[in-house]
């Protein structure tokens, strides 16, 4: 790979990194507003639970997810655990900036009271906690479990290890943040099974559907940089 080459990937990989943190931020900060959302009618449940009965946070999280996958695939792991401390420390940092904006006194005439401020992000820090201690676990093990199969099958089946890592790392993520989020009574325990079924399986339709798209990278990578199935881009 020549240095324009080089040059060209790792602007592409700083372009993934920001969507990857971009997504995570704001996932961390929209999650106290629920909706349904009714693909298959009102009526359709799995184990008693009405699909889907999930947060917002939900929506741009699972870009996260995809965004590692395709790191891990044209970057290596080296490079795709680097993406996920950085989100690491830009939630702790945006926790730091909503702390410091929630004890500023609002003026009179601001469109947004002290009140309805707290009430919206009032519970974000221990949030932010939870899911960061979920999504630490959910990321680390999805990158693990994704070069797990890599290795096992040479770099062929990339359909099989973007979903088995996906669909582990989700699962362990999805209920790891709920049962924080109950802990810290942030949620009640008398939801937890209907969000985590509703989570998951909305989860789990996303992987799939996310598949084509990173096939799609995938080609694209390959046929800019010429490279062969499971061949890795070095930009260090």
């Amino acid at each position: 790979m020549n240095g324009k080459e080089k040059q060209l990937a790792q602007k592409i990989y700083f372009i993934l990194g920001g969507l990857f943190i971009s997504s995570l931020v704001v996932s961390n900060l929209i999650f106290q507003k629920f909706f349904y959302w009714y693909p298959f009618g009102k009526d359709f449940t799995i184990f008693g639970a009405n699909l889907f009965e999930i947060s917002v946070g939900i929506i741009p999280y699972p870009i996260t997810f995809l965004v590692t996958d395709i790191i891990s695939e044209i970057y290596g792991r080296k490079k795709a655990n680097q993406v996920v401390t950085t989100g690491i420390f830009a939630s702790v940092f945006s926790l730091g900036i909503i702390y410091i904006a929630n004890f500023a006194p609002a003026i009179e005439n601001s469109p947004v009271s002290n009140e309805l401020f707290s009430k919206v992000f009032g519970q974000t820090s221990l949030a932010v906690l939870a899911s960061m201690t979920a999504y630490l676990a959910a990321q680390y093990i999805d990158i693990q479990v994704y070069h797990f199969w890599k290795k096992l099958t040479n770099g062929k089946m990339l359909w099989l290890r973007n979903n088995f890592s996906t669909i582990t790392s989700q699962a362990v993520d999805t209920f790891s943040v709920l049962l924080l989020l109950c802990c810290f009574e942030i949620l009640p325990w008398n939801i937890f099974w209907k969000l985590f079924i509703s989570g998951f399986a909305f989860k789990l339709m996303i992987a799939v559907f996310d598949t084509p798209f990173m096939y799609l990278a995938v080609f694209l990578f390959q046929k800019k940089f010429k490279l062969k199935d499971g061949e890795e881009i070095n930009i260090d």
